[in-house]
């Protein structure tokens, strides 16, 4: 069988997918021909490796790992990709198809006895003395994730963890799904244009757009965040305003206009179980305990004294904030009952009051194509590199395009890696904003493998006769993205399980993508790309000086909001109890454990104004239902600190060249071959502080 999954397009050292021929019914069949060629191929390694004894090295054991892991990885990837950008009910059933097989082969190798005293041998062996740092992390690694993975257990609960393993992956999956499918099974069809009054004219023709789509007149309401965000920041109609908001706001749920149909709840209650017995398994009191195990915080008390140390500096200014905003809508329009739905709307009212600008005048200088090369540009200039568009690689959708990125240093345009973008929404793409690798850097025996990534958002796609236009958040959002990807191409380790991203801490992964947000407020930066799209003229001081300005406006509130989905997170998974038990481990009566009672109580101590009852955040939150930031969430906030301080030593050394080589070759060089609060201390000089993010946030006392 002609299978693409099996065969690479030769353009980057053993090539790309070639996205042009792969369809929903190639999967399966690849993913069962790798799976059977890489368990054989384990068994024949182990056998050598066991021959071999304490005479075992890197090659006889890791390089044929990281072949199997290659293999597997060339096949089941882009499968996983095209099922988040072209979720079609082909891709689905493809992907929910291969899902159990290849979760099954995964805990079979995290569970293998006799691969774990391989690895052990390895690490017991004369060769281990001579390893590298990066060898001995990537041994050193996969022994604690052998001890995670329940290798120390009985047969009984061992196989119970495998049932665990393969479940939640069946339960991630789904969640995600009625995410996608609850967003695009609701919709408002507006024929009256005045009903829409306030909305931007790029908003109402987007929604205009959206009406021909499906041959409507008029306009056509929707829940994917441009849409969502059009409505609920500039509509007039309060009603209007409302209706979004709740349908919104309880996606996927029990509760709202679709209630019901796609309903988390149930899959949330179970992942929680699972998550539980799993963490006992293991040895640990709840699955934050886990969570933590491969993460720079070191216990749960010491992540809840991260965050509730935030909410004491933050909250009294998000009070302020808050109150400040309804005497506005008061004044304004006579609102006594501000809601929800009126935050982001009066706030963008307010802040046009007080600094004189809007979100909405920023747009016409941040056109996609433009923000992009900008983007580019800053990368150059920071990091010694070139990037240009490549445009013989086959992808997914015509909007994707293609980059190479090669060593700028004057030897002849070595290369570094390759990336796609992936930049607008679609009716069949999963929401949000992520980056994910496609292929990742390391050396074989034979030549030295660049590392490929992909970038994806979901920005408004380009109305007809102008080039699509990015608010100032979506261009943050942009540079976030490329800051992931940057972490994965511009790694210099050679070993493939700590390259890149891979091996980092996952309260550290998020330094590169946050400390690339703040170039979006530097002027040098903006200089090179902020031009207006029609006229090219140059976005003018005093507006600069306003965003510049607007960094720290309701930055407390927005502090507070990311403060209750951290805190919500930690608490859930540390404080998890099943309902089957009659007592607590106290022997006293054990009251049943509601989700919504932990989500409360987060509010009561975070929150300045708390949503609706009917409110079901937690059902569309899938980085920790669906994604691996489960107990992990206050991730953002940490890297939020660690790329402020980062970014204060470009600001202390007046942005001199030599900062940004010492960032690249620290922290993003090294990936995950070392500590990441070692790499952090390597760059900046000392262990980070909160000071600096205090004083970008205004909140400094």
């Amino acid at each position: 069988m002609d299978n693409p999954l099996l065969v690479a397009t030769p353009i980057v050292d053993k090539g790309l997918p070639p996205f042009d021929r792969i369809r929903p019914r190639h999967a399966e069949p690849a993913i069962d021909a790798v799976l059977a060629e890489n368990r054989a191929a384990l068994e024949a390694t182990l056998a050598r490796v066991k021959a071999l004894g304490d005479r075992v090295g890197w090659d006889d054991l890791i390089v044929p790992l990281e072949e199997m892991a290659e293999r597997l990885g060339r096949a089941w990837g882009p499968v996983t990709h095209l099922f988040a950008v072209t979720s079609t009910v082909e891709w689905r059933a493809a992907h929910n198809a291969c899902l159990p097989k290849v979760t099954e082969y995964q805990v079979e190798l995290a569970q293998h006895e006799e691969l774990h005293r391989a690895y052990q041998a390895l690490a017991a062996s004369p060769a281990y003395a001579t390893f590298s740092p990066a060898r001995r992390k990537v041994v050193s690694d996969a022994l604690r994730d052998f001890r995670l993975s329940g290798i120390g257990l009985e047969a009984g609960p061992r196989a119970r963890y495998r049932e665990i393993a393969l479940r939640l992956s069946e339960l991630q999956s789904k969640f995600q799904e009625n995410v996608i499918d609850s967003v695009q099974a609701w919709s408002k069809h507006v024929e009256d244009e005045s009903q829409l009054a306030g909305m931007t004219a790029q908003g109402k023709e987007a929604a205009r757009t959206k009406a021909r789509a499906k041959n409507l007149e008029g306009f056509r309401l929707t829940l994917d965040f441009p849409s969502y965000e059009a409505v609920i920041s500039y509509a007039d109609d309060r009603a209007l305003r409302r209706e979004v908001y709740e349908a919104y706001a309880t996606r996927a749920s029990d509760r709202g206009p679709i209630a019901g149909r796609f309903d988390n709840g149930p899959l949330i209650d179970e992942i929680l179980a699972l998550r539980y017995e799993e963490a006992h398994l293991l040895g640990f009191r709840n699955y934050a305990e886990v969570s933590l195990a491969t993460k720079m915080a070191s216990s749960t008390d010491e992540v809840e004294a991260f965050l509730l140390d935030l909410n004491r500096r933050a909250r009294t200014h998000a009070q302020a904030d808050l109150a400040e905003l309804k005497s506005f809508a008061s004044a304004r329009d006579g609102v006594t009952d501000f809601a929800p739905w009126d935050l982001l709307y009066y706030a963008e009212k307010l802040k046009e009051k007080k600094l004189g600008f809007s979100e909405e005048e920023l747009r016409p200088y941040f056109q996609a194509p433009h923000v992009i090369a900008g983007m580019f540009s800053l990368v150059e200039r920071l990091y010694g590199v070139r990037i240009r568009e490549v445009r013989d690689v086959p992808t997914w959708h015509p909007d994707v395009t293609t980059y190479a990125l090669t060593r700028g240093d004057g030897a002849d345009d070595a290369p570094i890696g390759l990336f796609y973008l992936d930049p607008y929404a679609r009716e069949d793409k999963r929401g949000g904003a992520w980056m994910d690798e496609c292929v990742g850097r390391r050396r074989t025996l034979r030549t030295l493998q660049y590392p490929v990534a992909y970038l994806t958002c979901n920005f408004a796609p380009p109305l007809e006769g102008q080039p699509a236009l990015l608010t100032h958040d979506e261009t943050l959002t942009l540079f976030h993205e490329f800051g992931h990807g940057l972490h994965h191409l511009l790694t210099r380790v050679d070993e493939a399980a700590v390259s890149g991203i891979r091996g980092v801490e996952w309260d550290a992964v998020e330094l590169p993508s946050q400390f690339m947000e703040n170039w979006c407020y530097d002027e040098r930066t903006l200089a090179g790309f902020a031009r207006h799209h029609r006229t090219a003229a140059a976005l003018p001081r005093p507006l600069l000086e306003k965003l510049k300005a607007s960094r720290s406006f309701h930055a407390a509130l927005a502090t507070v909001r990311q403060l209750e989905f951290a805190l919500f997170d930690l608490r859930l998974y540390r404080d998890y109890r099943p309902t089957t038990l009659s007592h607590g481990s106290d022997g006293q009566p054990q009251s049943p454990f509601r989700l919504l009672d932990v989500l409360a109580q987060v509010r009561r101590e975070v929150s300045v104004l708390p949503p609706p009852e009917w409110n079901r955040m937690p059902s569309s939150f899938g980085h920790i239902f669906g994604g691996g930031y489960a107990a992990g969430y206050y991730s953002y906030k940490w890297a939020e600190v660690l790329s402020a301080d980062a970014f204060a030593a470009f600001e202390e050394s007046d942005f001199a060249p030599e900062t940004g080589h010492r960032f690249r070759d620290t922290v993003l060089a090294q990936g995950g071959s070392a500590e990441a609060m070692d790499l952090f201390v390597k760059f900046r000089g000392r262990r980070p502080n909160v000071e600096a993010l205090l004083r970008q946030n205004g909140l400094a006392t």
